[in-house]
């Protein structure tokens, strides 16, 4: 009796520890949506319901920003970038778990080196690059310097780890070559990786603004994080629910996504796609 009551009052505590943990994830995302639907002289309060709920902000923002033209560059750019990456991430991933050569395990320890060089240090050798190449407030400098991520390698390395050696012999001796494997059998029976990666990936260039912000110059190839920045910086401090509905606009997609994708996303995280 003693010692249900005891696992009881662990289970309760647990559960109070995950109900709080999540509140405190979910809520600044709750008082981002309340804000951009609260009139400009209840945006800052702390109210969890407010006494009227308008549409302003967002009316507000549609005329000060193409937010339609942002959101289409933003999907040109984040879904360029992961496609890029999915294809030779998961070349990189396969050559690095099922080929065999001199080196490889060199290979893998250097690329788990460059997951710790944050991409600042990157930054300035990056832009030089493109200002070069003349691609300067393009999409070819805005996505190709940063369509190439460690994470995706050693994700896709690690879940083709996990298939039997014996389905990829078996391809060989029906004559399939390393590019046939890769693309026809490997990449579709690695949906959770894949989709990992893909999540990860798309959320790096959907948020970022520190990389559009230096390439970027033309509005209208911008995308919409930085469209939103720069209606902060116009001297709109008194617009804050117009901006919380920016971003609020940005943040939907994404977890849009998330949600449509978890279940792929938390068995391959869950299993072999972190797995060392």
């Amino acid at each position: 009796m003693g010692g249900k009551i005891g696992n009881m009052i662990k289970k309760g505590c647990l559960y109070i520890v995950l109900v709080a943990g999540a509140v405190m994830f979910v809520f600044p995302f709750y008082w981002m949506l309340l804000a951009s639907l609260k009139t400009p002289e209840e945006v800052f309060r702390l109210d969890l319901i407010p006494s009227r709920i308008t549409l302003d902000s967002y009316r507000y923002m549609f005329e000060r920003i193409p937010v339609w033209k942002g959101l289409l560059n933003s999907f040109v750019f984040a879904g360029s970038v992961t496609l890029i990456t999915l294809i030779f991430t998961s070349m990189a991933g396969y050559a690095l778990a099922r080929l065999k050569f001199r080196g490889r395990n060199v290979l893998f320890s250097i690329m788990l080196l460059t997951m710790m060089i944050p991409f600042q240090l990157l930054m300035i050798p990056l832009y030089i690059m493109v200002v070069k190449l003349q691609w300067m407030n393009s999409f070819a400098g805005l996505i190709l310097p940063v369509s190439m991520n460690a994470l995706g390698v050693f994700i896709f390395r690690q879940f083709f780890l996990t298939v039997p050696q014996e389905l990829i012999d078996a391809a060989r001796i029906d004559g399939a070559g390393e590019w046939r494997i890769l693309f026809r059998i490997m990449m579709p029976i690695s949906k959770p990786a894949v989709v990992t990666v893909a999540i990860l990936t798309f959320m790096g260039p959907w948020n970022d603004l520190l990389w559009p912000l230096l390439v970027m110059r033309d509005q209208e190839l911008m995308p919409l994080a930085q469209m939103a920045t720069l209606f902060g910086l116009e001297g709109q401090g008194g617009q804050w629910g117009s901006i919380m509905a920016v971003n609020t606009m940005l943040a939907l997609p994404v977890i849009v996504l998330y949600l449509f994708f978890q279940r792929y996303f938390i068995e391959s995280v869950g299993s072999s796609g972190m797995r060392g």
